[in-house]
């Protein structure tokens, strides 16, 4: 086994940059990685706490077991509205990636996991500093979502299949 080496303090913030930029190139494993490092010599870090939380959900269309190491990753902020926001974000992102999976029962599922991070997303609603209206913008595209996309037991009798019988 190879023993890990650690990063600088002094390198952090140039490491957290590049952590950025492999999640926007699309490399979320390359960006977990530098996260780990930065963790490692910062343990407490609260920006490469928030980008690996990040870089786990880019992952949770691969791999769902992800979601928990997120949450676990979220919980160690240390701001009660980031929690609350970034939790709201897990969820969200839960959401999505199970809505592109699709197959059977996937508007359902995912309807609940929009309307838990909505929830999470009114916690931060309401302790959120002033000016910062990020959670009223998240909050409202899950409520976008919903609206556009209604569950079985939301939807119109003009909306839903009704199979024809054959005789």
């Amino acid at each position: 086994m190879f023993e890990l080496k650690i990063l600088s303090r002094e390198a952090v913030p140039s490491a957290l940059a590049k952590a950025e930029r492999y999640r926007l190139l699309n490399e979320p494993a390359q960006a977990e990685s530098i996260c780990l490092d930065i963790l490692a010599a910062e343990p407490d870090h609260q920006q490469a706490h928030v980008m690996l939380a990040l870089t786990l959900a880019d992952q949770f269309d691969k791999d769902p077991r992800r979601f928990q190491g997120s949450l676990e990753t979220v919980s160690k902020l240390i701001d009660p509205y980031e929690r609350h926001y970034y939790t709201g974000v897990m969820w969200e992102r839960r959401a999505k990636a199970r809505m592109d999976l699709g197959g059977y029962g996937a508007n359902i599922i995912a309807h609940e996991w929009y309307m838990e991070a909505m929830r999470w997303y009114e916690k931060a609603e309401a302790i959120r500093p002033h000016g910062n209206d990020d959670s009223l913008l998240r909050w409202n595209t899950c409520a976008r979502f919903l609206n556009s996309h209604p569950t079985a037991s939301q939807a119109t009798s003009a909306e839903m299949y009704e199979p024809q019988l054959l005789e």
